[in-house]
């Protein structure tokens, strides 16, 4: 597990629902050739890649305490959710996620924002329950942050073609209708100390979550990189990418910004502990342990 990281009075914790291996690599990663993969299987597997060639993700949100409020970045996947094209998130009903998030200290009335990097399928679930066969905020005292454009992008595409993604219908929009949403700008500030910042190009207008000061800084990634194959070949896009040559750029301005730097980086997908920080390493970059 993830040892809570301490940012002076911000301590940022690992909520887990999901560790396993779900997806063949070089279909997640469509441009990736057979010998790449195999020049990199050493130090890929098994923490990395499994025996079948399918990438190892953590679907997990973090959990910010400060002084003032209890965030939590992203939603997961939730409960009792039809996902028919993802067999493997397709009507979960488990409690790890509620499980985790009593360990950090909280219950879902305790969460004062929910931050919503993208509004991805294994991002937003937990945004709502079902209660009575109605869709209702799970954390009912909090303000759910998504930035603009993200938001327009997707209840576009929900109203011209509903089932093509449902998690906007069952998750998002039920938001909306709650009057929960604080509609924002990528580059928005909550306070000095918990700053988005933009990363465009796996959605629309996804963003990232910078904390605490410099010099003493946590970098929460949402999905701007998945596995570290795309810190070795940062313009390595995977298949659901709005535009994966853009993504690749914000890679490299994210590492370039934090590279031999002790920024931690909270890597959203990485297994755990998912914490590392960034290194120079040939024409790309790798990840050392947050204590290396």
């Amino acid at each position: 597990m993830m040892t809570p990281i301490k940012l002076q009075d911000i301590t940022i914790h690992a909520v887990v629902e999901q560790q396993g291996a779900w997806f063949d690599a070089r279909t997640f990663f469509p441009s990736l050739t057979k010998e790449m993969l195999e020049e990199n299987r050493s130090w890929l597997a098994p923490s990395f890649l499994d025996q079948a060639d399918k990438l190892v993700f953590c679907v997990q949100s973090f959990v910010i305490k400060t002084p003032h409020h209890n965030i939590l970045v992203d939603a997961c996947v939730g409960n009792h959710k039809q996902r028919p094209t993802r067999p493997f998130w397709n009507m979960l009903n488990g409690n790890r996620f509620e499980k985790a998030l009593s360990a950090a200290g909280l219950g879902v009335g305790d969460i004062d924002y929910v931050m919503c990097t993208h509004l991805h399928t294994d991002h937003v679930g937990w945004n709502t329950r079902l209660e009575n066969g109605r869709w209702v905020p799970t954390f009912p005292n909090a303000r759910y942050l998504m930035a603009d454009r993200e938001l327009a992008h997707w209840t576009q595409r929900e109203k011209e073609d509903p089932q093509s993604v449902p998690w906007i219908t069952d998750s998002v929009l039920p938001i909306i209708a709650a009057r929960r949403e604080q509609i924002v700008k990528s580059d928005f500030a909550l306070n000095e100390r918990i700053r988005f910042i933009p990363t465009p190009g796996h959605t629309i207008d996804h963003f990232s979550i910078l904390l605490g000061r410099t010099g003493e800084e946590a970098f929460i990634t949402g999905d701007m990189i998945h596995s570290p194959l795309q810190g070795k070949y940062p313009e390595l896009g995977m298949i659901a990418d709005y535009d994966s040559s853009q993504a690749a750029m914000t890679r490299r301005k994210i590492f370039d910004r934090f590279c031999d730097e002790p920024t931690i980086l909270c890597v959203t997908h990485f297994p755990m502990p998912s914490t590392v920080r960034v290194r120079h390493a040939g024409t790309g970059y790798q990840f050392v342990a947050a204590d290396g």
